[in-house]
């Protein structure tokens, strides 16, 4: 067993608030996207909110903007499942139902196995991203950082 997970963190701004009809074509593929998670090699666990999905965390002052947390196995099994299962139809679809951010959306570091994440501390790693760029202590697809030791 590994003795650290991958979290990440990932936010976006809605166009609308998610009981719309605007936002309908992204709630309507939720629960598939949770399942082809669930199943995927080496997902762990993904934060739930009020809703049972992560729709309803909102840890910005933003109201629209929704933030997913999970954890893996290592970032080879959440990329896999980011880009090469039918989640990428979400990602190609994304401009339909959430405005562009100008910001970093994604930060990833490494948990002690067996410790969950809270919403506070993934805003805390995406701000890290933001203010510094990758570190060990948060990064991003583009610069990976090892789990320690």
């Amino acid at each position: 067993m590994n003795a650290y997970h991958l979290a990440q963190v990932n936010v976006a701004r809605a166009k609308a608030e998610m009981h719309t009809e605007i936002m309908r074509g992204f709630i309507d593929q939720l629960d598939a996207m949770n399942r082809l998670a669930d199943e995927a090699d080496g997902f762990i666990w993904r934060m739930l909110g009020d809703g049972g999905d992560y729709t309803s965390i909102r840890p910005f002052d933003d109201p629209l903007v929704i933030m997913n947390v999970s954890l893996w196995r290592d970032v080879e099994s959440l990329k896999n499942y980011v880009y090469k299962t039918d989640h990428m139809h979400i990602i190609r679809a994304r401009h339909a139902w959430f405005d562009k951010m100008n910001d970093i959306q994604l930060a990833l570091w490494w948990i002690p196995a067996g410790q969950l994440p809270t919403a506070l501390e993934a805003r805390e790693r995406l701000e890290l991203v933001r203010r510094f760029g990758a570190t060990k202590e948060a990064f991003t697809f583009a610069q990976v950082f090892l789990a320690p030791g």
